[in-house]
């Protein structure tokens, strides 16, 4: 199925960064996938994100939904026919939108598991909790904004995080649906947006059942670092050709496409 270009308003999008040993990291990648790495240690986190007027691009913004939304990530490099590209791998994503839950893996790429949202929003402080209907994966984080970035050891200040993140806007996660799914392929897609102002965050609490599973990251291997809030970005989701895992006569990593 051709899959559309998504547009919609990014009404909240709160990235919660821990700083991961890149060994336990590497584990976690599916090949040619590596970590990127900033300040000698591999980025990953949790995405909470509040859409809102999601819709096929050429619909007008009157259609769309709403929703709650989160993803795990890590931030990822690969070698490209141009150099070394950069994106985040997405183990998992979930929603509170039973449309999304259908609609990921058919009209854009990445499946998407349901799970029950809440959230306290004051514009200074963002408390947010979700549970998995699979009961898979439990999160809770409260992030207060703040005026600098202090206290991280991934990011010397705020713009280097924000070049960063910015610079990781390919979105790589396994495909969706039973029987489309390829070892040797992940789905892509690509966030494009004219808008990309940050506002740095402490992060007073923070519990995930993902990040704190001692079988997938032993004791003080991830740890929470910063947090970044964004608000009011328009924002297109444009899929890309298929990742390619497989690998090319003579050892060359297949590009994305």
């Amino acid at each position: 199925m051709l899959q559309p270009t998504m547009a919609s308003t990014v009404e909240r999008r709160l990235l919660v960064n821990y700083r991961v040993d890149p060994a336990v990291a590497a584990r976690l990648l599916p090949a040619p996938l590596r970590p990127q790495l900033s300040h000698g240690h591999a980025v990953a986190g949790i995405c909470l994100i509040r859409l809102a007027a999601v819709r096929p691009s050429w619909a007008p913004w009157r259609f769309g939904a709403r929703s709650e939304n989160a993803a795990h990530r890590f931030a990822v490099e690969w070698d490209g026919p141009a150099g070394t590209e950069t994106g985040v791998y997405i183990p998992r994503r979930d929603t509170d939108s039973r449309l999304n839950a259908w609609a990921g893996g058919r009209l854009f790429p990445g499946p998407h598991g349901r799970a029950d949202f809440r959230t306290r929003d004051t514009g200074d402080t963002v408390s947010l909790s979700f549970t998995t209907r699979d009961h898979a994966l439990r999160v809770s984080v409260t992030a207060a904004t703040t005026a600098e970035l202090t206290g991280s050891h991934l990011f010397g200040d705020l713009a280097e995080a924000a070049a960063f993140f910015r610079a990781g806007s390919c979105g790589l996660s396994e495909p969706a649906r039973p029987g489309s799914r390829r070892a040797d392929h992940l789905d892509a897609v690509t966030l494009h947006t004219d808008a990309w102002e940050m506002t740095p965050c402490r992060v007073t609490a923070a519990e995930s059942s993902y990040f704190d599973d001692p079988d997938r990251f032993p004791p003080g291997s991830a740890v929470v670092d910063c947090a970044l809030l964004m608000r009011d970005l328009p924002a297109r989701w444009e899929p890309r050709a298929p990742f390619s895992t497989a690998t090319r006569a003579g050892g060359a990593e297949s590009p994305v496409g």
